[in-house]
């Protein structure tokens, strides 16, 4: 007896990014064959499946795209050029005519695009070339399933790490015009549910929809829900004086990241991004959620993808050196340091397993009782909750001021303070074996700061973290060498 036919493979483009890599995530979910198309294959080292695949191939270079289609039926093509090139527009176009090209020489039957909503009509640059790739895709010939999006809430998004970053840091925002702009924002879940459905349409021809959240609200509203969930009181005074360059001036001023694309995404942000075409919710089985439901969701989903992200690994590889304070990534402030050692994992983690309680914290300790007072003075519980066992730990125990979130014995303990915090913090220790019978021990402090007063805050006492953790980090190696066999 035959068993079931497997389902045909898929090309995924942009699986390094934020819709790319959840739609990964989905796919995989239903056990669907998946060939990811990068420039940068070492890129996805270790994100994807076993029944996923990585091929290199490069939209700009026409000779490295053949060999991805190779037995594809639909290809997804998430990419864009906003961030690398002042001509972006010029590169959009010559990406997509190439990709179109060869996915119509390899008998692709469809394409799937992700492009944005708003009249035709006082397009930004942005916009207009989001709608132009969508024309260059379907004049290859391969019919195109083409979703004009609002902006997507959802961890990773530009546009709400915008958003984010612009709430957390400034508690008075001079807004200009364009915070009452209407637009209909949609969930990062729900965006992935429109493009895994895609699949189940019939192979026929090209087209459009328009999709979104179930509420249109303003710009200024949507800052205004972010704020109230992160429980963070801030004062926007509207004014008619910035022009999108101005504005893009003071986006680069408050939020740098953005610099690059903050002129292109300000402009977009002057057009209405509604849907005026309600076909989507006839014809996918897709119930968005609104402005209040999709914020918390992304929340949530920031939090999660940063607690599986591996914190030394992240510190070092994806995240921003300030000239003082560490390291940012993702809005959260990481103080992160390494010790080598010649023992083996057990004797690196033993002392790390056995911190705090009646051990106490190897280094500094009155400074972690002064600290436990100021708590208690404060209405926290202190540094007297000592600990379950001596000896091991599990998760869900409690550690003096913290609660132990992950305990995998000999290679990682991570620590939530539940101490008074003007934000969230937490502290991790990792083990990694090296070769020549090393191992290397790796504590790091992340702080998720609570708009301002959490940033200063922060700051302000960046001196005593490195001094406490440093002496801790040290004090940890020394127990380690002296009890190892």
């Amino acid at each position: 007896m035959n068993g079931p036919k497997p389902k045909p493979e898929i090309l995924l483009t942009g699986a390094t990014g934020c819709i790319g890599g959840r739609l990964l995530d989905a796919f995989e979910a239903e056990g669907r064959q998946v060939r990811c198309m990068t420039r940068r294959p070492e890129a996805l080292i270790g994100k994807v499946g076993p029944e996923s695949s990585v091929v290199r191939g490069d939209c700009f270079d026409p000779a490295s795209l053949p060999a991805a289609f190779t037995g594809v039926e639909t290809a997804f093509y998430l990419v864009h050029s906003m961030g690398g090139s002042a001509d972006f527009e010029a590169r959009d176009r010559e990406a997509a005519g190439n990709f179109g090209d060869a996915a119509c020489a390899a008998g692709v039957r469809r394409i799937v695009y992700v492009g944005g909503l708003g009249a035709a009509e006082g397009l930004s640059k942005h916009l207009r070339s989001r709608h132009e790739t969508g024309e260059v895709l379907r004049a290859s010939g391969v019919p195109v399933i083409e979703f004009r999006s609002g902006i997507v809430l959802g961890a990773g998004s530009l546009s709400f790490e915008l958003i984010r970053a612009l709430v957390e840091r400034l508690p008075v925002m001079v807004c200009p015009s364009w915070v009452r702009t209407p637009t209909q924002p949609i969930a990062l879940a729900d965006l992935i549910a429109y493009l895994v459905a895609a699949l189940d349409l019939p192979h026929r021809e090209s087209r459009q929809f328009e999709i979104g959240g179930a509420d249109v609200v303003s710009y200024r509203e949507i800052m205004c829900e972010y704020a109230r969930q992160r429980g963070l009181r801030r004062l926007l005074i509207p004014v008619p004086l910035l022009t999108p360059r101005l504005s893009s001036l003071w986006l680069g001023l408050t939020t740098p990241v953005y610099a690059r694309v903050g002129r292109e995404l300000i402009d977009g942000l002057r057009t209405a991004t509604v849907v005026n075409d309600s076909t989507a919710r006839d014809v996918f089985p897709v119930c968005p959620l609104g402005l209040r439901e999709a914020t918390a969701r992304a929340v949530e989903d920031e939090d999660a993808v940063f607690a599986d992200t591996p914190w030394s690994e992240a510190a070092l590889a994806a995240a921003t050196v300030l000239r003082w304070g560490g390291v940012r990534l993702r809005g959260r402030l990481i103080h992160s340091s390494a010790v080598d050692l010649p023992v083996d994992p057990s004797a690196a983690f033993a002392p790390i397993r056995r911190i705090g309680g009646v051990n106490g914290w190897y280094f500094g300790d009155w400074m972690w009782r002064l600290r436990g007072l100021v708590d208690m003075a404060l209405g926290g519980v202190g540094m007297n909750r000592g600990r379950r066992d001596p000896e091991y730990l599990a998760a869900g125990d409690v550690l003096d001021c913290w609660r132990v979130d992950v305990c995998e014995p000999n290679v990682r303990l991570r620590l939530t303070a539940q101490m008074k915090l003007p934000g969230r913090g937490w502290l991790e220790f990792d083990v990694t074996p090296r070769d020549g019978g090393v191992s290397r021990i790796r504590q790091t402090a992340v702080f998720d700061p609570s708009g301002l007063w959490g940033r200063f805050y922060w700051h302000a006492l960046y001196p005593i973290h490195v001094l406490l953790f440093g002496g801790l980090l040290r004090s940890i190696a020394r127990r380690a060498v002296a009890t190892s066999p």
